[in-house]
């Protein structure tokens, strides 16, 4: 089969189990990442070790055009931050981190766990004019654990993606003619600054909820008229006397400091 691949290294995990299954990369598309919470090294490197000729140029419709007269299957995204041009007559298939149609959104996994939910998941659907909302081929849901993180969070997703791509590329026609409608969902604008912001008079379990939503990505801690970015930080519940990044009932601590 042949594949054209859209994404970063955030799902990266669906690009490996595609070559895996022994399918041909036509071409890579991604995008400029700061390398430093987001990151494209992987692709790229894959892209470089496999031959594969990739762009960090956004996709077009000639790009599509030129995809199917030589031959591509599929078009698979995953994790990909422009807006694709959608074909009536080529397969598009996006891999979403959350059990659509609950989290429509550029980045739902944060949410999910800042709301406190119960379930997570992961969807590969027909790409549509709008964005997370076609037929859905394939979902699994998991259990959100007590404690988690984004980091354990997408540990999970990981770990179901290489049967879904087996199932993908093994069973497409069967999957594209049985997919189903989403029906009603939710869609959730992405988290802002103030999402991603602690606070010294914040409730320690509440500060360790924002830190394990965005754990990997920057958060601020805002105390008077100074801030510093937290990555990698977690709340220590108990006496915060003398402690760094207070917080009510606790402190924070974090693997890479830096003030703003």
């Amino acid at each position: 089969m042949k594949i054209a691949y859209l994404g970063i290294d955030i799902l990266y995990p669906v690009l490996r189990s595609v070559l895996r299954e022994g399918c041909e990369i036509v071409k890579i598309f991604t995008c400029p990442t700061d390398n430093v919470t987001e990151f494209n090294t992987a692709v790229l490197g894959t892209a470089r070790s496999h031959n594969i000729p990739y762009t960090c140029e956004k996709i077009t419709s000639d790009d599509i055009e030129r995809l199917q007269s030589d031959g591509c299957d599929l078009l698979l995204c995953a994790g990909y931050y422009y807006r694709a041009p959608i074909s009536d007559t080529m397969p598009m298939v996006n891999f979403h981190p959350s059990p659509l149609p609950l989290g429509r959104g550029a980045w739902p996994m944060p949410i999910m766990l800042l709301k406190g939910l119960p379930y997570g998941g992961i969807t590969a659907h027909k790409m549509d004019r709008d964005f997370d909302t076609g037929d859905i081929l394939l979902r699994e849901t998991f259990p959100i654990r007590k404690g988690e993180t984004l980091k354990s969070y997408m540990e999970q997703v990981y770990g179901r993606i290489p049967e879904m791509v087996h199932r993908l590329v093994t069973e497409l026609p069967a999957l594209l003619s049985q997919a189903y409608p989403q029906g009603e969902g939710e869609y959730w604008p992405c988290p802002t600054e103030s999402d991603w912001t602690v606070t010294p008079d914040m409730d320690a379990e509440k500060a360790d909820r924002v830190l394990r939503a965005f754990y990997g990505y920057e958060c601020i801690y805002r105390s008077g008229d100074t801030s510093t970015e937290l990555i990698g930080g977690r709340v220590v519940f108990g006496d915060n006397t003398g402690r760094p990044f207070p917080v009510s009932g606790g402190y924070i601590l974090a693997e890479r400091i830096r003030k703003l």
